[in-house]
Parts: C-alpha cells; sequence; structure tokens
C-alpha cells in the first residue's frame, strides 16, 4: 500500500451483488472511507448509510439479515453493513460534502471526524479521529489536498 497518509486509494466496491439498484447513491463511511482518504487500511465489512427509501426495500430484500443497535437499523448482506442512519442522524444530512465515485459516494471529511467525535469514547474511534484531525489539518495548512 503506498504511504497511507500521502494518497487517497482507488477503491473498487461491487455492489452489483446486492441485487438492487439504488434510487441515490450508497454513502460510503467507516473504515472504507478512512481507507479512500488513505488513514488507515479497512476491516472486513464495508458501511453505508442509505436513503430512507432505499434502506425499506432493502429490508423487504433480506429481512433475514436486520440488525438494530441503538435504534440505527442495518441491514447486513455479503460484506456490506448497510444503515438508516449512523447515531440517528440520516442520509440526507450525512451525504453533504460527500465526494461522488461512480455508485456510491464517500463520506466528507467533516461528516467523518463528526462520527468519529460522536464515538470517540471507544479507543478505536479516538485513534480514528486523531488521524482525521492531523489530515483535516495538513489540508487547512495546504499539505494535502481534498480529492
Amino acid at each position: 500500500m503506498p504511504s497511507r497518509r500521502n494518497a487517497v486509494m482507488a477503491i473498487t466496491i461491487d455492489l452489483s451483488k446486492l441485487n438492487y439498484v439504488f434510487s441515490e447513491k450508497p454513502l460510503l463511511i467507516g473504515g472504507k472511507a478512512m481507507e479512500y482518504y488513505g488513514l488507515r487500511k479497512a476491516g472486513a465489512d464495508i458501511d453505508f448509510v442509505v436513503s430512507d427509501y432505499d434502506h425499506e426495500n432493502l429490508k423487504q430484500l433480506y429481512p433475514n439479515n436486520v440488525r438494530n443497535i441503538y435504534g440505527d437499523i442495518g441491514v447486513c448482506e455479503f460484506e456490506f453493513e448497510i444503515w438508516n442512519q449512523i447515531c440517528l442522524f440520516r442520509y440526507d444530512f450525512l451525504k453533504q460534502n460527500a465526494i461522488e465515485k461512480e455508485t456510491y459516494l464517500v463520506a466528507g471529511i467533516d461528516k467523518l471526524i463528526f462520527l468519529k467525535a460522536i464515538a470517540m469514547q471507544n479507543e478505536k474511534y479516538m485513534k480514528d479521529l486523531r488521524l482525521l484531525a492531523k489530515y483535516a489539518t495538513d489540508i487547512q495548512y495546504g499539505k494535502k489536498k481534498l480529492p
């Protein structure tokens, strides 16, 4: 892997295995979004937040793969975890400032910082928050550029 702190990563995500056509591009969050920005390698799962319409359709398509974590409802199929919201923050809010890719959006740095700050009591998310804060200040001071 190239210097992770200096390069945006080319990430290929094959959503076709879900056998579903999204009405709005799903929003990539979590580890894969961190990897996209070159901050760290992602784990095995790929987290998305989607519109209410898409989420309802996915729940119907995969009714046996629905999880509820404190009111955040996830459809977990293949390597994907597809959420209706994160910490009760929904798609329309979280997609602001996202980077558009061919088949999905990547959460903007500001929203990733926001999500990690909410969960910073967990050491993993605190580490991510530190990486994101450094990345954001490097952009601000011209040491890096947004993709």
